[in-house]
């Protein structure tokens, strides 16, 4: 079996950090994280990890210009990218999905039923 390997891509500390700890320990997954978007970028081009988690609300470069960016590289626009966010109006989540990406999770989240959600939009088994 091959395991699956992840790049949590948040600004906040603590999101970031439940969800290595949970996508470890229940989901058995290699995590690493970035901090921004710039540093996802590099991240993404240089680890090519499975799939992508990515902020949509940070500073500088928020989560839609990261996954803009990120499709623009050849090296990472395979990459599938969830999206990670507090915003749940329905004109937002429409914007959202109509950017192709893998999936969205709304924040907050349950941390232990983060690896099925992530599994289940990914068709991973």
């Amino acid at each position: 079996m091959t395991t699956r390997r992840i790049l949590i891509i948040d600004d906040e500390y603590d999101i970031r950090a439940v969800a290595q700890l949970t996508l470890k320990t229940v989901g058995g997954w290699e995590v690493s994280i970035a901090s921004s978007g710039h540093e996802g970028l590099s991240k993404a081009a240089n680890e090519q990890p499975d799939v992508v988690l990515l902020d949509v609300m940070m500073p500088d470069m928020d989560g839609i210009e990261t996954f803009r960016a990120l499709q623009a590289n050849p090296a990472t626009q395979s990459i599938p990218v969830i999206l990670m966010t507090a915003k749940v109006q329905a004109a937002e989540q429409r914007r959202f999905a109509e950017l192709a990406v893998a999936g969205i999770i709304t924040k907050p989240f349950k941390a232990m039923k983060l690896p099925e959600q992530i599994a289940k939009l990914l068709d991973w088994s």
